[in-house]
């Protein structure tokens, strides 16, 4: 199957070809004092987004996150013909995380997590279905009921910096 586009920037920021918004969110919304932006930019003369921030464990805290219902409404999209989901990112060396959420995830801190590793130099990673493990929730994965995507610095204190130039759902062929 073909890759869909998630987002490749060919829109004004910060609207995605899918017709959805990114967002910033961080810990703040349940006490946290982590806190960032995100913004277009251009990296080694690339376009991307560009999110940078300090990730704080403080009062419970610790992520900072770019995220972005995959459909208008924040309806489910079906996705199990696709392989998995292609991002292409840089930044200073750091680890960071996708978190996806189906329409299954109920609370605010269940997702599906996968973790990546960013380079100063533009990286593709390819994140099959499989590497998606299930975060303080029982039910199982769901690719039909994918909803929302989350790019995430988390789970230590550290200043994110990272930037994403291109977010698609990838082929089974493995060509994103």
């Amino acid at each position: 199957m073909a890759d869909a586009i998630i987002d490749d920037l060919s829109r004004l920021f910060p609207l995605t070809p899918r017709g959805t918004r990114w967002a910033v969110v961080s810990d703040r919304v349940m006490g946290g004092l982590s806190s960032g932006r995100l913004a277009p930019a251009a990296w080694q003369g690339r376009p991307c987004l560009h999110l940078p921030g300090e990730v704080s464990l403080a009062n419970d805290g610790g992520f900072l996150q770019a995220a972005l219902d995959l459909a208008p409404g924040g309806g489910p999209v079906d996705a199990p013909a696709w392989a998995g989901i292609a991002i292409t990112v840089a930044g200073p060396a750091e680890s960071y995380a996708l978190h996806l959420r189906t329409t299954d995830i109920t609370r605010p801190w269940q997702s599906y997590r996968a973790t990546f590793a960013v380079t100063p130099d533009w990286t593709m990673h390819r994140l099959p279905w499989s590497a998606f493990a299930p975060h303080r929730t029982e039910a199982p994965f769901a690719p039909s009921r994918l909803r929302r995507i989350g790019v995430i610095a988390i789970g230590r204190a550290f200043r994110a910096d990272l930037m994403v130039a291109d977010l698609r759902f990838y082929g089974a062929g493995g060509g994103a």
